[in-house]
Order: structure tokens, then sequence, then C-alpha cells
């Protein structure tokens, strides 16, 4: 069937004001050797002799006779059109074609908008290069090596209330006019849709731009599709629609496997129907995708450093939905809501799609455009741990494992070697992530992670978290049942003070912060500020008045410890202490900071451990308030007590029980993570969220959350 346009007809391209006639430069052409500036100059020329093709197509059509609109009628009937991206850093990404590709977007016969995702320096100077048109959300979730995720990325688009068509490509794909023609007239369509082609591979361009006019009937076969995630062009129209029955995984965006995975689900969904539109030539890429990636292979067959990200994207992409496994009946299964593109003359038709086996994004995972990652589609062979084994004394040459503790640490320390520090098993994991996002949102990024157990590790590390795994901590933390003063809780805060011991002999200065301490504002630099061989911890005190540093008041699940021979030698005599004592850390810090029964208190807010001479400061509680301080938490409106007061932090202590405590920071606003779709709370998401964090998290004890 034909698509709905004007008179079947592609609508005209309108004139641009002062375009040349000219068609190109006699003798310009191009070799697969070629590369520098005249590779960019040639791919300008494309984009820029596709346009006047079009133009010129359009005036003869005119003089035929056929239906001509001038500019503005084409502006007005075109639908509002948003191009997302997220441009990768090198030696992923390359700045010079992501800027070349993004011209290449506004030089469109549309207003189109682009939006770029991701908070690096690079994107910012790259839009601030390009015009009011270009805009970056730095909002997106990234891993801690600044990887995008592919859910926050389609979150995000969704969210866009002001557009009737999304675009998500990659950075450096060169758009053509042909996509304005084909979306143009797929917008007449009132049904919801998904389009996917392959961009292809242009890296041996082997046309003379003298002779542009051949560029017009250029076949797709003529040039090799890059079948990559990477080269995938998507779009779809009615943003905030449901694009597919069910949630998109934790993705890394460009470590493969997400838009093919995402096209196959949405088929599979039958929310909405897909276009096929591969044999047309909608954009052009400079190199090949899947030979790049292929590359990073070494000889001795070893991931190369961060490819165990495309590790977690293959294991979820054969977890999640049923992209690895064989639709039902095999490939003559029926796909009803599938259609191919096809182009007849100077019209676009609809082809249903009976046999599937044609299409590369149904089963193009068992064909040539998934040979850079062998045959991953495998469930039994996609097993996160064979990808990430714990990195630790017990396994120090695991060659697929992220990173050390050692490596993550200058991967992630801030100007003054200070590092925060959360610890976490698989019963606070969404606590944990809650925390993480707020972090995230205060661009706070020298955090490191220890996880207790190999279900958080491996969880923490497909939410990309810069994150290792203790081998000394307890084996059976409960679940429900490791709140303060039972059994699992004291063994498991020994474990955190064991780590920041070992943090600081490595030359770090540690803010350690439990992830039920909900943070207003970033607090190390003023802890840095305090000076050497001084300990920072927070008060316990409930009581409004008198003094702070009464016996056993010192939190120890909120301190700042630096690296310094006093600080080190004090967090030895408590990491030994503990060990010996049958109650948790807290009350050994207090007993070798400030002596049993307090008696190296000096005034109401410090201590001087007299071997040392290192001194205790209790933190002002207005600024660090603790669960029980002044009831805040029982406030109407936390956050404004809580701005009003000056708080840095804010502790979800002293209260008893996980799903207690849940409910509480949940009920009181504090909570900035989605469980259900694993995407940190953003305000450009609030209008299409259906998540309420205190139903999540209700606090009845026949519930588990």
């Amino acid at each position: 069937m034909f698509l709905p346009s004007h008179g079947h007809r592609r609508p005209p391209l309108p004139r641009r004001r002062g375009a040349s006639s000219r068609r190109g430069v006699d003798g310009l052409t191009t070799s697969p050797r070629r590369a520098g500036c005249l590779f960019f100059l040639l791919l300008a020329f494309v984009v820029l002799a596709a346009a006047l093709l079009h133009r010129a197509a359009s005036s003869t059509t005119a003089r035929a006779g056929h239906h001509h609109r001038e500019e503005g009628d084409l502006r007005t009937a075109a639908p509002r059109v948003t191009i997302f991206s997220a441009p990768l850093r090198p030696p992923d990404g390359s700045p010079a074609r992501q800027e070349l590709a993004v011209r290449s977007w506004l030089a469109l016969p549309w207003d189109v908008t682009v939006v770029l995702l991701g908070s690096h320096p690079s994107t910012l100077a790259l839009a601030g290069r390009l015009g009011r048109r270009v805009t970056v959300e730095a909002a997106v979730d990234s891993s801690f090596m600044g990887t995008p995720f592919f859910h926050s990325m389609i979150a995000r688009a969704q969210a866009a209330a002001d557009s009737d068509i999304c675009v998500l490509v990659d950075a450096e794909v060169v758009l053509l006019p042909e996509a304005v023609t084909l979306l143009t007239d797929l917008s007449r369509i009132d049904r919801d849709w998904l389009l996917v082609s392959m961009s292809r591979n242009v890296s041996s361009f082997p046309y003379n731009l003298a002779h542009s006019a051949m560029l017009e009937e250029i076949q797709a076969g003529k040039w090799a599709a890059d079948g990559s995630d990477r080269g995938l062009v998507l779009a779809w129209n009615n943003p905030g629609r449901p694009l597919l029955a069910g949630v998109v995984p934790s993705f890394l965006y460009g470590r493969g496997a997400h838009s093919w995975w995402l096209a196959h689900e949405v088929l599979s969904s039958e929310t909405r129907l897909v276009f096929d539109a591969s044999s047309l030539v909608l954009g052009l890429y400079p190199e090949d995708f899947t030979a790049k990636r292929g590359a990073g292979l070494s000889s001795s067959g070893r991931l190369p450093d961060g490819s165990w990200e495309s590790g977690v994207n293959r294991h979820l992409a054969s977890v999640y939905g049923s992209y690895c496994h064989r639709p039902p009946g095999g490939h003559h299964h029926s796909f009803s809501m599938l259609y191919e593109v096809v182009k007849h003359s100077e019209d676009y038709m609809l082809s249903k799609v009976e046999e599937p086996s044609f299409s590369n994004f149904v089963i193009g995972r068992e064909q040539n455009t998934h040979e850079g990652f062998g045959k991953p589609w495998n469930k039994e062979n996609n097993c996160l741990s064979d990808h990430l084994p714990s990195y630790s004394s017990e396994n120090p040459e695991a060659a697929d494992a992220p990173y050390s503790l050692e490596m993550l640490l200058q991967f992630v320390t801030d100007e003054n070697r200070s590092v925060v520090l959360g610890v976490a098993g698989a019963s606070y994991r969404d606590m944990l992530m809650s925390w993480v996002c707020r972090l995230r949102h205060l661009r706070v990024t020298n955090f490191v992670v220890c996880a207790l157990d190999q279900e958080t590790y491996e969880f923490a590390v497909l939410q990309g978290l810069p994150v290792f795994r203790d081998p000394t901590s307890p084996k059976n933390v409960s679940f429900d049942d490791c709140h303060f003063g039972t059994q699992c809780f004291k063994r498991v805060t020994k474990v955190k003070s064991c780590i920041v011991l070992e943090i600081i002999r490595m030359g770090y200065n540690v803010l350690l912060s439990d992830v039920d301490v909900y943070w207003f504002r970033n607090p190390v630099k003023f802890l840095y500020s305090l000076g050497p061989a001084t300990f920072a911890a927070q008060s316990d005190e409930f009581n409004e008045t008198g003094p702070i540093n009464m016996p056993r008041r010192l939190n120890s699940g909120f301190y700042y410890a630096r690296s310094d021979s006093a600080t080190i030698t004090t967090m030895d005599m408590v990491v030994k202490h503990a060990a010996k004592s049958n109650s948790s850390e807290q009350p050994s810090f207090y007993d070798v900071l400030c002596g049993k029964g307090g008696v190296n208190r000096l005034g109401d807010d410090r201590c001087l451990e007299p071997s040392t001479n290192l001194t205790v400061v209790f933190l002002d509680r207005d600024k660090f308030p603790n669960g029980a301080y002044k009831g805040l938490w029982e406030r109407h409106d936390l956050r404004l007590a809580c701005r009003n007061l000056g708080c840095f932090i804010i502790h979800n202590n002293w209260v008893n029980g996980r799903k207690k405590k849940l409910w509480r920071q949940t009920a009181s606003g504090l909570w900035d993570y989605d469980p259900s779709s694993r995407i940190c709370l953003q305000s450009w998401g609030e209008a299409s969220s259906s998540f309420t964090a205190a139903e999540q998290f209700h606090a009845s004890e026949d519930t588990e959350s």
C-alpha cells in the first residue's frame, strides 16, 4: 500500500535562499585511503549535493504541473521533530565527525531541534558552537566511565511532549534529506509506529561529486549497511505513548545489542507498527562500526579495557525479553505489525512482511549483522558472572573484571584525593541506588561502592557503578533482619571500618556515608577544610540541648577520615578493638577516640585521642542532623526544614527495620530512584512516570519490597 501523502508524491523541498546552483568541484574523488580534512569535506559535499538534487527534482516536478508548496507552507505542515543523540568521548567517538553529523541535521529542510545527551565538557562545547537549536540534557544517567545508559536516553526522548517525532541516532551519522521526506509522509499515519533503518558505511565513497546526479539513483545495496547498534537510525511518533510492553534494561549505549533489542521487543510487543526502512539510504557513517568494535580484541583473546560493558549488554539482551530466543514456530512465525518500506518511483510503499527471514532486525542476531559479537545469543553463555568475576585478593588476575579497588580510586578521586565510600548488601540495593542518584544529581563523581555480596556486586555493575566486592564480608547477610542491634548488623559494620583503613593506607581521604544518608549538598570540601589530624563524625545525640559528644554518641555511619599517620594509627586501633567486641563497630569508635566514659572529651563537641593527638570533631547537628534530631523526619516539609537549618545531609537512622526506613524516606520525598525502570528520577520524566515511591515501599509486614 502507498503511504498517505500529497497526491502520492513526495513534497518538494523548499528553495533555500542564497543557495548556489553549482553541483560540485570537478575531479574531486575519494578512496578508502583518504583521511583528514579531505574526508570531512567530502561528507559535507555529500549532504550538500543530496540537498541540491532534491531541490532540482522538486523544481522538475513543479514544472510538470505537480503541486508545489512554498517554504512557509512546508514548515507549517512538517511535523515537529527532535533528534536525540549521545556523543561519545574519544576513542569511541570522533569530535570532528560528530560536529559534521550534527551540522547535517541542522541543514535538513526542517526546523529540527537537537538534544545532545550527556554532561561531558566536549558535549557542551559542541552545542555552544552550533547555535540555539542544539541543547544539552546533562541529567541522563551515565556509568562512572561516562557511558550513557540507553534506557535513560529513551526515557528522555519519551518525555519530549513538544515533539511529534523523536529520532535517536548516533552522533556521527550524517542524515540525508531522504529522512525528511519519509518521516513527513509517515507522520500522516494515524497509528503509533517505530521506524528502523541501517545507516551506510561510506569509508570508501566511490563517486565523483562532479557527477553528483548519480547520487539520487543510488540503491541501498551500493553501499555496505552498517548493522551495528550504533549504525541504526530509530524514529517514532507520539512520544509518551508506550514503545513496548515492558521496560528497557540498563544497556550501556554504544556497547552493542541495545538498538536491535529495542526494535525486536517493540515488534514482539505489538504496541506499534514497525517499519523496516533498511532498503533506503537515510544516513551515512564514515567508518564501519562493526569493524571498529572487532578491532578491539587483543591477540590473547582477552577483552580490552572497557569491553566488559559489551558483556553487560550481552547479558541483559539474553535475560530480558525474547530477543535471544527464536520466535514461536521458528522463522515462519508471522509478525503482524511488521512492514518493509520500499520506494516505488517517487512514492513510498509499505509492504507487509509475511516471511521475516529477510528483515535484518528480526533475525539479524543470527546473520552477519552481529558477527562482531560471535554467537552470544545463548542464555547459557551469557551469565553475567562469566563476564564479571569479582576482582579481589582471592582472584587478582580475573581477566574480565572491570576494575580493582586501587584502579577505581585512581579513577574517581577528586583534586584533594578524597573519595566517598558507600557500603551495601542485597537488602539495601534500592536505597543504594537512590543514594547514588542523589550523588549524580549533585554532580558528585568521586564515590565508590563496596558490595557485601555477589548479588549486589552484579547489580551495581549493571547500574554502571564504580563497585568492588569485599571478600571478607559476611556470607549470610539477612535480607530483612540486618537492622541496628541485630547480629547481622554487627558483622556488617565491622567490614566498613576495615575497608576505610585499607583505603586511607593507600593515600586517599575517605568520607564513609551510609546509603540511608540523604545529601542536600556536597560536604566533602567542608570536611576536608577541617585540616589534618582531624577526624570528623556525625553526632548521634538526640537531646536538642547539651553536649553532643556524650558517651557512645559518635555515629560510625557518617565520618571523614584523612590519610595521615595519626588517623591511620587510630583507625587501626578501632578495627582491632571492634574485632574483639561482641557489639557493632560503633561503640569501638567512641571508646578508642574519646576513651571509655568519655574521659578524652574536650568541651561539648570534641575529643582528643591522647596517643596520636588526633582531634575528633562531632559535627554540628543543624548541618549534619541524625534521625532523631528535632523530629525533622516527622516534619510536613522535611526538605524546607533542612534548607532553613542549612543541612548538608540528614541521616535516616533512629528507626528500626528496613521497610520502615524505606517508607519514611520515600514518604518524605527524599527518594531519587525508580526501581521499576532502574532509572534515576528526573524532572523531565515526572509527567510520564507512574512511579509512586510511597506505594512501592509500603511498610507492610506481609509484603516483600
